[in-house]
């Protein structure tokens, strides 16, 4: 019985997949960009023209359960939709940690929103539970392009963030 309910968790994920059209991402799970204000003027940044606004949605999977550290320079708000919880971890520049559960059990402390400034690293892996899969959204402003943003280097993060080396171990690609 255990193996068919396995089974019926990853055909749902799958299902999420295909019916919102996702695909893998580069930091870990699966995404696809729902919005871009493309009817608004850009805007200049220090990287060129961006978006005034772009959104996704974003999914982590049992088989793709962490969204590996990174940085971005526009600030992102998420939204959590559905499924299990997932647990962010966000390094601040001066070496503050601070980790936020997204889920529906507000009672329990799990936000619905999370702000996540420019400029901080962050990462997110998905909960035990029994979905197999959590669901957000993210609203980035300036838009999302892929110039402002840096996956995180293991070396690197761990030699500038020392006190936390053992959580970037876990949450960097190799």
């Amino acid at each position: 019985m255990a193996n068919n309910v396995f089974k019926s968790l990853v055909a749902d994920a799958e299902a999420l997949i295909t019916a919102l059209d996702l695909e893998p991402h580069t930091e870990g799970g699966f995404y696809r960009r729902t919005f871009q204000s493309d009817r608004h003027a850009v805007i200049e940044t220090d990287n060129g023209p961006r978006y005034l606004m772009t959104s996704i949605y974003y999914l982590l999977t049992n088989e793709s359960p962490i969204g590996h550290f990174h940085l971005n320079q526009s600030d992102i708000v998420h939204y959590y939709h559905l499924g299990d919880a997932i647990q962010y971890s966000l390094i601040f520049p001066d070496g503050t940690l601070k980790t936020v559960m997204m889920g529906n059990d507000i009672i329990a402390g799990q936000k619905l929103q999370l702000h996540v400034p420019g400029g901080v690293w962050k990462a997110s892996r998905l909960m035990d539970g029994l979905s197999g899969y959590g669901l957000i959204s993210e609203a980035v402003s300036p838009g999302f392009d892929y110039a402002d943003m840096a996956l995180g280097d293991r070396r690197e993060l761990s030699e500038q963030f020392t006190e936390h080396s053992q959580l970037i171990g876990a949450l960097t690609q190799e």
